[in-house]
């Protein structure tokens, strides 16, 4: 049975009662990835939607401590992974440091919630994390994936390919390392991306998950939150 539809109130209400800084999960699990790694993961809520959360290259599963639990409250299952080489996941004996590991760190977390009950899965990704969701995504059959929100994420060759319903949000100003801004190839992923789709943009010049510090950390919590109730 569908849970009831989260009313603008209900949104600003979860978004209200966020648990202090450094909530902790309810229960740490790990799996394998195909070549030979271990993902650790903290899991918070229950039930069979899903939320996946894809850390940015800066952080680490923990980074979504203060998220995890208000989307958990909004009757969500979450799951946010450590990738390889963060925090505590490792990446097989083989793996030689290429990105193409990361997609199979988000890989393997779709197939262990398929095999613990989720039936409609939705995947958050911010930066680097937002590129490996997407590459995913593209790789995804279609429906395995009932939402991804890309929280100015890293470009990747296909967006394309993308399927599902699709949430581009990012700040305004955020710059790459040069100065020049990051918002060009952000709206150009969102334009070449198929319907349905949107995109945000946040005031500000904050990236991906350092927004949540900021005074727009809530109203893209916010956004999140509408958006995935969309789901299925």
């Amino acid at each position: 049975m569908r849970r009831p539809a989260l009313t603008p109130v209900l949104i600003a209400a979860c978004v209200a009662v966020a648990p202090p800084r450094g909530a902790t999960a309810q229960e740490t699990v790990s799996f394998p990835t195909v070549d030979g790694g271990l993902i650790h993961a903290d899991v918070y809520g229950e039930g069979d939607r899903v939320v996946l959360l894809a850390h940015g290259g800066r952080f680490d599963r923990t980074s979504w401590a203060e998220q995890a639990p208000v989307l958990a409250a909004a009757g969500f299952r979450v799951l946010a992974i450590d990738f390889r080489g963060r925090g505590e996941s490792v990446g097989g004996h083989e793996w030689d440091g290429s990105d193409e590991g990361y997609v199979l760190d988000v890989r393997a977390a779709l197939d262990w919630l398929r095999e613990t009950g989720a039936t409609s899965i939705s995947v958050v990704g911010a930066s680097f994390g937002g590129w490996a969701a997407a590459r995913a995504a593209t790789e995804a059959e279609p429906g395995e994936i009932a939402a991804l929100v890309l929280l100015a994420h890293s470009p990747i060759e296909r967006p394309e390919a993308l399927t599902g319903r699709k949430l581009f949000i990012a700040a305004r100003d955020d710059p790459y390392a040069d100065g020049s801004p990051r918002l060009v190839d952000f709206r150009d992923q969102y334009e070449r991306a198929p319907e349905p789709k949107e995109l945000v943009i946040l005031d500000g010049d904050a990236h991906a998950q350092h927004i949540f510090d900021t005074p727009q950390g809530e109203r893209l919590l916010a956004e999140i939150l509408r958006f995935l109730d969309g789901s299925p």
